[in-house]
């Protein structure tokens, strides 16, 4: 039986990665597995949060963990948790905020469409200097008796106009406000698990539908005990703003599934395979109707995760748009990323033998 024949929805070639529109990723069998077993059994859902949680914190060597409907809706929580502090009264009063903090902080080059999870929850969203810069003064400047909490997202942290993290993080412990990491797409590198909360972060967020290779619609926030109890009281199954973004049993255990096999994965060896891939693929369209191609790391902010080797097309004859939307047209669409004048094939969510296949597609299109 095939799923999707049936449906008339076409199977795609995935050189883009981990991206929501394309599925995100690929589960594992053993994760399939633990899935279908949770399917057989009622079970209280909030006891499978807590001990997930507690779980999971434990393989990552963490806290504390509170699983989400992925990382946007970590971006909700962690607002609700940082403005009610778990107060019970004040969860069921969300989104209105009377008498309470209710403003996040976000620096200006630090926005994207995804802090749209932030004011849904009622907060407020007050920008910190320009796209171009920004400085440790203007955000202490910017704290007031209605900041509620420090938004920073990693992707943007190269960007001209971003201020160094432990720096933020240092002036926020003055006033005893959280800051919260938004590092969805952070994974691989595995180091990144722990990174920010080294550096004294209170809430980092991780999707459990891209590296960690979960559940698509799956999430994590990390951090102290504390600001995760606070998240806990503010996520389905409790009447809270987090109730819409509900998370079943069967996703749970196939996260905690996920995370087992992730803590353990050889990713030296995977780096390793990802950079033979590009390197084939470059080789495969190499003196083939192309202005240049070559191999390299992303340099250029939002682009995640940047320790995978891609493959950069610059065609000649077309323009990459052109090419870009002739290959999503195909009777198996290819899905690439457009940057500008060149293609770029990340490998990530490429299997060794999709490669010719996607090469041949691209020369007959170039």
């Amino acid at each position: 039986m095939d799923i999707y024949h049936e449906l008339g929805v076409k199977k795609i070639i995935n050189g883009w990665g981990t991206i929501t529109k394309v599925s995100g990723t690929l589960m594992d069998e053993r994760v399939l597995d633990a899935m279908k077993e949770a399917s057989k059994h009622y079970v209280l859902v909030e006891e499978v949060h807590a001990k997930a949680g507690k779980r999971i914190a434990e393989l990552l060597d963490v806290e504390a963990a509170c699983i989400t409907s992925g990382a946007a809706a970590g971006i909700a929580i962690t607002a609700a948790a940082a403005m009610t502090n778990g107060n019970k009264a004040r969860v069921l009063q969300l989104p209105d905020t009377t008498g309470m903090a209710d403003e996040a902080l976000i620096l200006k080059c630090h926005r994207t469409l995804y802090d749209q999870a932030l004011p849904m929850t009622g907060i407020k969203v007050r920008e910190v200097g320009t796209t171009s810069f920004a400085d440790i003064e203007q955000i202490e400047q910017a704290i007031s008796d209605k900041t509620a909490m420090f938004f920073f997202v990693a992707e943007a942290e190269p960007m001209r106009g971003s201020v160094d993290i432990k720096k933020i993080i240092n002036v926020l412990n003055k006033y005893n406000l959280p800051v919260v990491v938004d590092a969805a797409a952070e994974i691989p590198a595995t180091s990144n698990i722990k990174k920010y909360l080294k550096l004294g972060a209170d809430m980092v967020i991780f999707s459990g539908g891209k590296e960690i290779r979960g559940p698509q619609a799956s999430g994590l926030i990390l951090g102290k005990k504390r600001w995760i109890e606070a998240c806990n009281a503010n996520c389905c199954p409790q009447y809270s703003i987090g109730r819409p973004m509900k998370i079943d049993k069967e996703t749970i255990i196939g996260l905690v599934k996920a995370i087992e096999l992730f803590v353990s994965k050889d990713y030296e060896r995977q780096l390793h395979q990802w950079e033979e891939m590009s390197g084939k693929i470059a080789s495969l369209l190499k003196n083939k109707g192309l202005a240049e191609i070559r191999t390299g790391y992303p340099t250029e902010p939002g682009i995640q995760p940047v320790n995978i080797l891609r493959t950069y097309i610059k065609p000649l004859r077309k323009t990459a748009e052109k090419v870009f939307n002739e290959l999503i047209e195909l009777p198996t669409p290819i899905y690439s990323h457009l940057n500008g004048n060149e293609l770029v094939i990340n490998p990530q969510c490429l299997t060794v033998g999709e490669i010719e296949f996607m090469c041949q597609s691209i020369l007959k299109v170039l």
